[in-house]
């Protein structure tokens, strides 16, 4: 029983490493590839703070819960906050490639109506980390 307990205990710990399965540069280089395209961080900003119109009309920017600022918190419009995007700040963030992908389906449908391209995410996670 004692070899098996160790195992279980041993994975326990294991557990919150297993989310963090990437970094921001990886998730870059991996965009940058299947973009085949060098991310463009001014990009980045740029289509983090334009008003965009083809997605809803209560989100049509970034800005509309992260704020200008991507140091600082933003806020849903549930009121559920949300810790800073850039990784200076959050630096957990970019880091589950699960969460990213899933966060960039949800938001790039809601602010452009549409999947963000490859060169958008890599141009967007570029500008982020050099804040």
């Amino acid at each position: 029983m004692k070899p098996l307990s160790l195992t279980l205990a041993l994975c326990a710990f294991a557990l919150p490493a297993v989310a963090q399965d990437t970094t921001p540069a990886a998730l870059i280089a991996g965009y940058e590839a299947a973009a085949g395209a060098k991310a463009d961080p001014a990009a980045g900003r740029d289509l983090f703070l334009a008003n965009h119109t083809g997605g809803k009309p209560d989100t049509p920017s970034c800005t509309t819960c992260h704020t200008n600022d991507p140091t600082k918190a933003g806020q849903a419009r549930t009121g559920k906050a949300i810790d800073p995007l850039a990784p200076s700040a959050t630096p957990a963030r970019f880091t589950d490639s699960a969460k990213v992908e899933k966060w960039f389906g949800r938001n790039c449908d809601s602010v452009l109506g549409r999947a963000c391209t490859d060169a958008e995410k890599a141009n967007l996670i570029a500008w982020l980390s050099s804040l």
